[in-house]
């Protein structure tokens, strides 16, 4: 196994490599496009398993916050890739995490699978072996492995390090919209929402339009609104936001210059003279599409629920475009199951590395097991001060 330390990103140092042994080999590499120049084979997983995401992500944290450790996974006998995990070590409290590269960004977490990745039981936890095994080898230590919010099947294939876990272990869910080649049949379904006569008020306004933006410039621009449109909104609900500041900023900036020419980063808006009065942003991978984040101009406009009004629009314009399966991301509210989506259960994953790790390993196997229960989960949550989704 080589290793690649991401202590200094300037300098690649090598670990002296052990034998190979076993099915797999873990290559740990601290530079993201040196990790893809190695992996050249098409490879399943969510639009957050593209290339383009990724980029953009590593790109714009900083190195001083996270370490990048991106670890390729190969077949000992052949080196045929087998898959591709984009992961950071970080520390918290002095305990060395290994996890996704994520910090709050990514919905759904997951290895990028080539054909060759395993979904026998057996071959899954060789591959969960190989990886622990390298990272307790890895220079300048690490205590816990934490892949959290993973979905089951990444772009339609098993996903081996999910089955390391119970499936719905992860508190946050998926919801997926699948509208399949009739388009006229979804819009039957969620007809009691009355988005046709949100429609209708809203186009009494003069200028009223809804749009999905080409143009990077304007699609920046509606960042910005997003930005102060979701920041009064979570002050009003005495809540914190943080996507408008940092490496969090930086990186939808940057996945905007990367994704929206080819189509894989949608902006839409709906406008009109007064004002922008509602943004959305999302990513699109082949017939699926996630919206990723969604505001509105405030009070002042609740009549033509532009929330809602700005997802159906989109659906309805991507669909058009062959889009056939929308997914509302992240987070159990009541207004997804009103536009029929259907939760995907997530899974989180803790693995000891080292001693030190012991605690938050047991801390998130105490969670992970008080899911269990959704009623007293509530009620803990509620006296840590947390609101129910629909409460937000």
């Amino acid at each position: 196994m080589t290793v690649l330390s991401a202590r200094d990103l300037k300098a690649d140092v090598k670990a002296t490599a052990p034998p190979r042994t076993g099915r797999f080999r873990v290559e740990l590499v601290a530079d993201w496009r040196q990790a893809t120049s190695r992996w050249t084979v098409e490879s399943a997983g969510t639009p957050f398993q593209d290339r383009r995401w990724l980029r953009a992500w590593y790109d714009a944290v900083e190195t001083g916050t996270v370490e990048p450790l991106i670890a390729v996974m190969l077949d000992a006998a052949t080196s045929e890739p087998i898959a591709l995990l984009p992961l950071v070590r970080r520390t918290q409290g002095g305990i060395r995490i290994v996890e996704f590269a994520d910090l709050g960004l990514t919905d759904y977490n997951a290895p990028l699978l080539a054909r060759g990745a395993p979904d026998d039981p057996a071959g899954m936890v060789a591959l969960g072996r190989a990886l622990v095994s390298a990272l307790r080898r890895l220079p300048g230590g690490a205590d816990l492995l934490r892949l959290q919010k993973m979905p089951p099947a990444p772009g339609g294939r098993v996903n081996p390090f999910a089955a390391l876990g119970r499936a719905g272990s992860c508190s946050l869910n998926g919801n997926l919209i699948d509208v399949g080649e009739d388009i006229g049949s979804y819009r039957a379904a969620i007809k009691r929402m009355q988005l046709q006569r949100s429609w209708r008020v809203f186009s009494r306004y003069s200028g009223a339009a809804f749009r999905i933006v080409t143009n990077p410039a304007e699609a920046l621009a509606l960042l910005d609104v997003t930005d102060s449109q979701q920041d009064a909104r979570m002050r009003s609900l005495g809540l914190e936001f943080n996507l408008n500041t940092g490496p969090r900023a930086k990186f939808y900036r940057e996945l905007i210059a990367e994704g929206l020419g080819d189509g894989y980063v949608v902006v839409s808006a709906l406008t009109c003279d007064e004002a922008t009065v509602a943004t959305g942003l999302g990513i699109r991978r082949e017939s699926t599409f996630i919206f990723l984040r969604i505001s509105n101009a405030g009070e002042r406009w609740s009549h033509c629920s532009p929330s809602r009004l700005i997802i159906e629009r989109t659906i309805d314009a991507l669909s058009a475009q062959g889009v056939t399966q929308f997914d509302l991301s992240i987070g159990n509210y009541a207004f997804k199951r009103r536009f029929g989506a259907t939760p995907v259960p997530l899974t989180d994953v803790s693995l000891l590395l080292g001693w030190r790790g012991l605690p938050l390993r047991l801390r998130d196997y105490a969670a992970q097991w008080l899911r269990r229960y959704p009623t007293l989960s509530q009620r803990v949550g509620r006296a840590l001060g947390k609101r129910a989704p629909h409460e937000l």
